[in-house]
């Protein structure tokens, strides 16, 4: 089976500057994947990538199977979906509307079943016909995690999709993911909360300075050398009755 989407020794440079470096990652269906790392780490230029936003300068992109340089944006669009770090909304549109326009390649009346089912499952049904302009940053972000769900794109792509949410409401939103995945589609998403990530993800993929320097399921990604060379944290994963969770602090710093 085609992987959903590969980058090979992929490198990429943006405004002079690298960014990526030799890059190496296949997206599987079946999966949820997370992409953690330090602020700068180049998290969301690697989803840009993924999605043919950005185009790498050496290297290899594929989307589905085919080459990212042969694909128009429409083919890419219904290969991918993306819900993007920026929340802002500029559509005067009730709620349910705007999880619609995943669905504009259905008929009006299937969309709108479509875009109701997907408002009840990030838990806004009560607030479908609310103004999304009129609604809180978190109902909102909620509202475009709802548009996602509604495409019928096999790889799904979400930048930090747990920023500004409610503890309840991030572990929603990345359940919803993870249940995607298991349904036959995959999910790649950032992630900073190391602990929300390693309890939910299938394998972690940890950035630093442009570079995958770990990737694996969780306990092997975030191994203790790996959280103290590349957070700067003390610790470890440990198991627990609700999952893996991290116990760490911030790793002494020496004045020697």
């Amino acid at each position: 089976m085609s992987p959903l989407a590969s980058l090979r020794d992929v490198s990429v440079r943006l405004a002079d500057a690298k960014v990526l470096e030799s890059i190496n990652l296949t997206l599987q269906a079946g999966e949820l994947v997370g992409v953690v790392g330090p602020n700068g780490a180049g998290k969301t230029t690697l989803l840009r990538t993924v999605l043919g936003l950005v185009r790498p300068q050496t290297g290899e992109a594929t989307l589905g199977g085919l080459a990212m340089a042969g694909l128009s944006e429409p083919a890419r669009s219904r290969l991918a979906a993306y819900l993007p770090q920026d929340r802002r909304v500029a559509w005067s549109l009730p709620a349910w509307r705007v999880a619609a326009l995943g669905a504009l390649d259905r008929a009006p009346a299937v969309a709108r079943r479509d875009a109701l089912a997907a408002m009840e499952r990030v838990g806004l049904a009560h607030l479908a016909e609310r103004g999304v302009l009129d609604m809180s940053g978190g109902e909102r972000a909620r509202v475009l995690l709802a548009r996602l769900l509604v495409t019928r794109a096999p790889l799904l792509v979400a930048d930090e999709p747990a920023a500004g949410l409610d503890p309840d409401a991030q572990f929603l939103a990345l359940e919803l993911l993870q249940s995607e995945s298991r349904q036959g589609r995959g999910a790649v998403v950032t992630l900073h909360d190391l602990g929300l990530a390693a309890r939910v993800c299938d394998r972690l993929v940890v950035l630093d300075q442009g570079r995958i320097v770990a990737q694996g399921p969780p306990r092997e990604a975030l191994r203790s050398e790996i959280l103290a060379e590349v957070f700067g944290l003390e610790g470890q994963l440990q198991d627990s009755p609700a999952g893996l969770v991290l116990a760490a602090r911030r790793r002494a710093i020496s004045n020697a």
